[in-house]
């Protein structure tokens, strides 16, 4: 369980985020929405680590993660697909995977130096990426440096690095922005994926309204900074204060 509590930042007089407390379960994508400025990246931030809180708690299966860096949360189980492919450019795509899978507490490399053990660890990491690498509908571009990718292969790649960590939550902030009409929904559809593993949790920041529509279990609703709205979709979407803050349109 995926826990926020009075979740607060703020940016000198200016309150971010205010007092947000909410609660995530396995088995849940929720998506996270509200109009341009509403504090929905920021959250994310606040989750991941990106950015300290200026008062309140995140908490992981009841683990404060209180002064835990990025990376820290990383290792605990959070994962954070950015809005900006966060990729190595210069590695190829193969590379890319192996080294997400040895960053996971199972994929370091144990015990003692020998030659022997140092290859077996080497060919299980390349297995593994290999099958995450056939899961994304990639394997055929395994050689090719990241930086030579068109764009919607790179967000392709970041979420095979995401499954590669193996996190217990999964964070997607904007997964289809700058992709075209054609490239989106392969995304679309690894997060379909995803959801299926109903030991996870997913966190999706979504503008189109269509995807939140198709694949939101739940959807938060955040406005000036405060959660305002919190339920299953057809409801939210409905709900008068929804209709003002989210679409623009006033209640009747």
């Amino acid at each position: 369980m995926l826990e926020t509590r009075e979740l607060t930042v703020r940016f000198g007089g200016h309150v971010a985020v205010n007092a947000v407390s909410c609660t995530f379960q396995p088995g849940t994508l929720t998506a996270i929405v509200g109009p341009n400025g509403a504090g929905k990246t920021t959250y994310f931030n606040l989750i991941s680590g990106q950015i300290k809180a200026s008062s309140g708690e995140v908490l992981l299966n009841q683990r404060n993660l209180a002064g835990m860096s990025p990376s820290a949360r990383t290792h605990v189980g959070l994962g954070r697909a950015f809005q900006l492919t966060n990729l190595f450019p210069h590695l190829t795509v193969l590379e890319n995977v192996r080294l997400a899978v040895q960053a996971t507490p199972n994929g370091a490399h144990k015990g003692g130096f020998n030659l022997w053990s140092v290859w077996s660890d080497h060919h299980a990491l390349t297995e593994k990426a290999h099958t995450i690498l056939e899961t994304v509908a990639m394997a055929d571009k395994q050689h090719a440096l990241v930086a030579s990718l068109p764009h919607g292969d790179q967000r392709k790649l970041e979420v095979a690095l995401l499954m590669a960590l193996d996190p217990l939550v999964y964070m997607f902030d904007e997964p289809t922005a700058g992709m075209s009409a054609e490239e989106a929904p392969v995304i679309l559809n690894l997060i379909r994926q995803l959801k299926a593993d109903k030991s996870k949790i997913i966190l999706l920041v979504e503008h189109k309204m269509d995807v939140v529509r198709e694949l939101a279990d739940r959807i938060i609703v955040l406005h000036n900074g405060q959660l305002v709205a919190d339920g299953e979709p057809a409801t939210v979407i409905a709900s008068p204060i929804v209709q003002e803050a989210y679409l623009g349109v006033a209640p009747a």
